[in-house]
């Protein structure tokens, strides 16, 4: 690596080294490479001095080199050596500073073979998908060292993808004044601004550590997502001007490493910006919130979990005990009204963990004690008495591993004894997203912990026996307007 430096200087700017220089090979002695990379004395030497030290300003300007790229089949040989050559000759301000390894690849899950005919050039791929697409479903095909698989059907879908988005912008640049104007305002703003923000951060992360595949998920398939959520979301209020205009930025600067002739197309002739997208530089992103991601992961649940409580209420659906007959199917009842009941703080033995992990949390290293001191501690609370090993492992680790997880991200806060954030807040401040996804005319968010609210549901009440709220968990009663 060290002498691709000066090989063009040497070799009369032939790469293959089939000419030759004014520099005689028997010239390059000890000295010379001592000077050149070593930071030696200026040797005594036929060779112009001009020659020597642009030959040294080429070197120092290359190295140390970032990254030396190479397969797995590589390391126990060439990149092994590669350092020891390196540390051996070179002072310590030239040594490699990183190495990545990736593993083979496959085609469609199976080795490539042309025996078999499962076997693609690069050429040929370009032919058939495109560069873009070609290298989007390369991308796709995997990090690190395990073997990666290109797909053919991704390469495909990619053309299709890339399309259809520039489809959706053309739209949105031309029925730009149907959009809202103003500064983002709403619930579903804030949240597609902050998922934006996440994968302007998660992004810039994976391309640094060489994470193509991480890189394509946060900073276009997520982003897919986030933009589609916030389409749903915004309902007859609209969405916001300005952000889809961030967000179309966005994504066209994060995907530019990946698909940069699609990039340079949206950036110049739809969203008509000067110069080019590989020099517009890296999107600056605000400090992200993870409570408001969690808190929109809770809202999005909670709404897939009450259609499927509306869809059991409305077709009146019980399973039958084992054994028995089925029972006739009911009549279809349309529900229109929803009561969302909530309980924002945790009790029993979902208490008595989340106090252990508190005391087990190092919020300055946002990390926990070992299993088993959390499991010593758990034994000496009531829960650890009440109950047998299998019941508390049961039971008890899966939530403790959420909470734990939660806590690393978020902090000490996601193991209060209620949730980083208000539900009644997210839910009553989501009620027209709720009801329009749910085709619902009237919804109330109201406290488990209240009688007058309890009784609201009628005789429909006894399902908060059966299935009571807890933090992170509400429960939808459904009534028609007859009930």
């Amino acid at each position: 690596m060290a002498y691709y430096t000066v090989a063009h200087l040497l070799q009369n700017g032939n790469m293959y080294g089939k000419k030759i220089s004014s520099v005689r090979p028997e010239e390059m002695t000890d000295e010379v490479w001592d000077f050149e990379f070593c930071d030696g004395p200026a040797p005594k030497s036929d060779i112009p001095a001009s020659l020597l030290n642009k030959m040294k300003q080429e070197f120092e300007y290359w190295y140390p080199f970032d990254i030396r790229v190479s397969g797995k089949g590589h390391i126990q040989n060439h990149l092994t050596f590669c350092i020891y050559n390196h540390t051996a000759l070179l002072p310590e301000h030239h040594w490699p500073l990183g190495f990545r390894c990736n593993g083979h690849l496959m085609l469609n899950s199976e080795k490539m073979s042309k025996s078999t005919g499962n076997f693609l050039t690069l050429e040929d791929a370009i032919k058939k998908y495109s560069s873009d697409a070609t290298r989007f479903a390369l991308a796709d095909a995997g990090d690190g060292v395990d073997d990666a698989n290109f797909v053919t059907e991704t390469a495909n879908s990619a053309v299709m993808r890339l399309t259809k988005e520039i489809s959706w912008m053309e739209e949105v640049t031309a029925a730009e004044s149907k959009l809202r104007a103003g500064p983002p305002t709403t619930y579903a703003d804030r949240v597609f601004e902050n998922e934006m923000n996440i994968a302007i951060i998660e992004t810039e992360k994976s391309y640094n550590a060489f994470m193509f595949r991480a890189a394509l998920t946060s900073g276009f398939y997520d982003l897919q997502s986030a933009r589609d959520e916030y389409r749903l979301s915004c309902g007859a209020a609209g969405m916001n001007r300005d952000l889809l205009w961030r967000f179309m930025d966005v994504q066209t600067r994060l995907i530019t490493p990946i698909c940069p002739h699609y990039a340079e197309h949206v950036w110049q002739k739809i969203m008509k910006k000067e110069g080019f997208a590989i020099k517009a530089g890296w999107p600056v992103a605000d400090t992200p919130d993870p409570t408001l991601r969690i808190a929109n992961k809770y809202l999005q649940d909670s709404i897939v979990s009450f259609r499927k409580l509306l869809q059991k209420q409305e077709s009146g659906s019980k399973k039958p005990k084992k054994g028995a007959a089925p029972a006739p199917p009911a009549e279809e009842k349309k529900m229109s009204i929803g009561l969302i009941y909530v309980d924002e703080h945790y009790s029993g033995w979902k208490e008595q963990c989340l106090r252990v992990l508190q005391s087990k949390f190092d919020s300055q290293s946002r990390s926990f004690a070992p299993d088993q001191e959390i499991a010593e501690a758990l034994k000496g609370c009531p829960i650890g008495q009440e109950m047998n090993l299998k019941q508390v492992q049961q039971l008890c680790m899966p939530f403790i591993k959420k909470k734990k997880d939660e806590a690393r991200e978020v902090g000490p806060q996601a193991l209060d004894l209620k949730l980083p954030f208000s539900e009644m807040d997210v839910l009553r401040e989501n009620l027209e997203p709720i009801k329009r996804q749910l085709g619902l005319e009237q919804v109330e968010v109201l406290p488990a912990s209240d009688e007058a609210a309890r009784a609201k549901a009628g005789e429909h009440a006894s399902l908060l026996e059966e299935k009571p709220p807890s933090p992170g968990k509400p429960t939808a009663i459904f009534l028609s307007k007859q009930s």
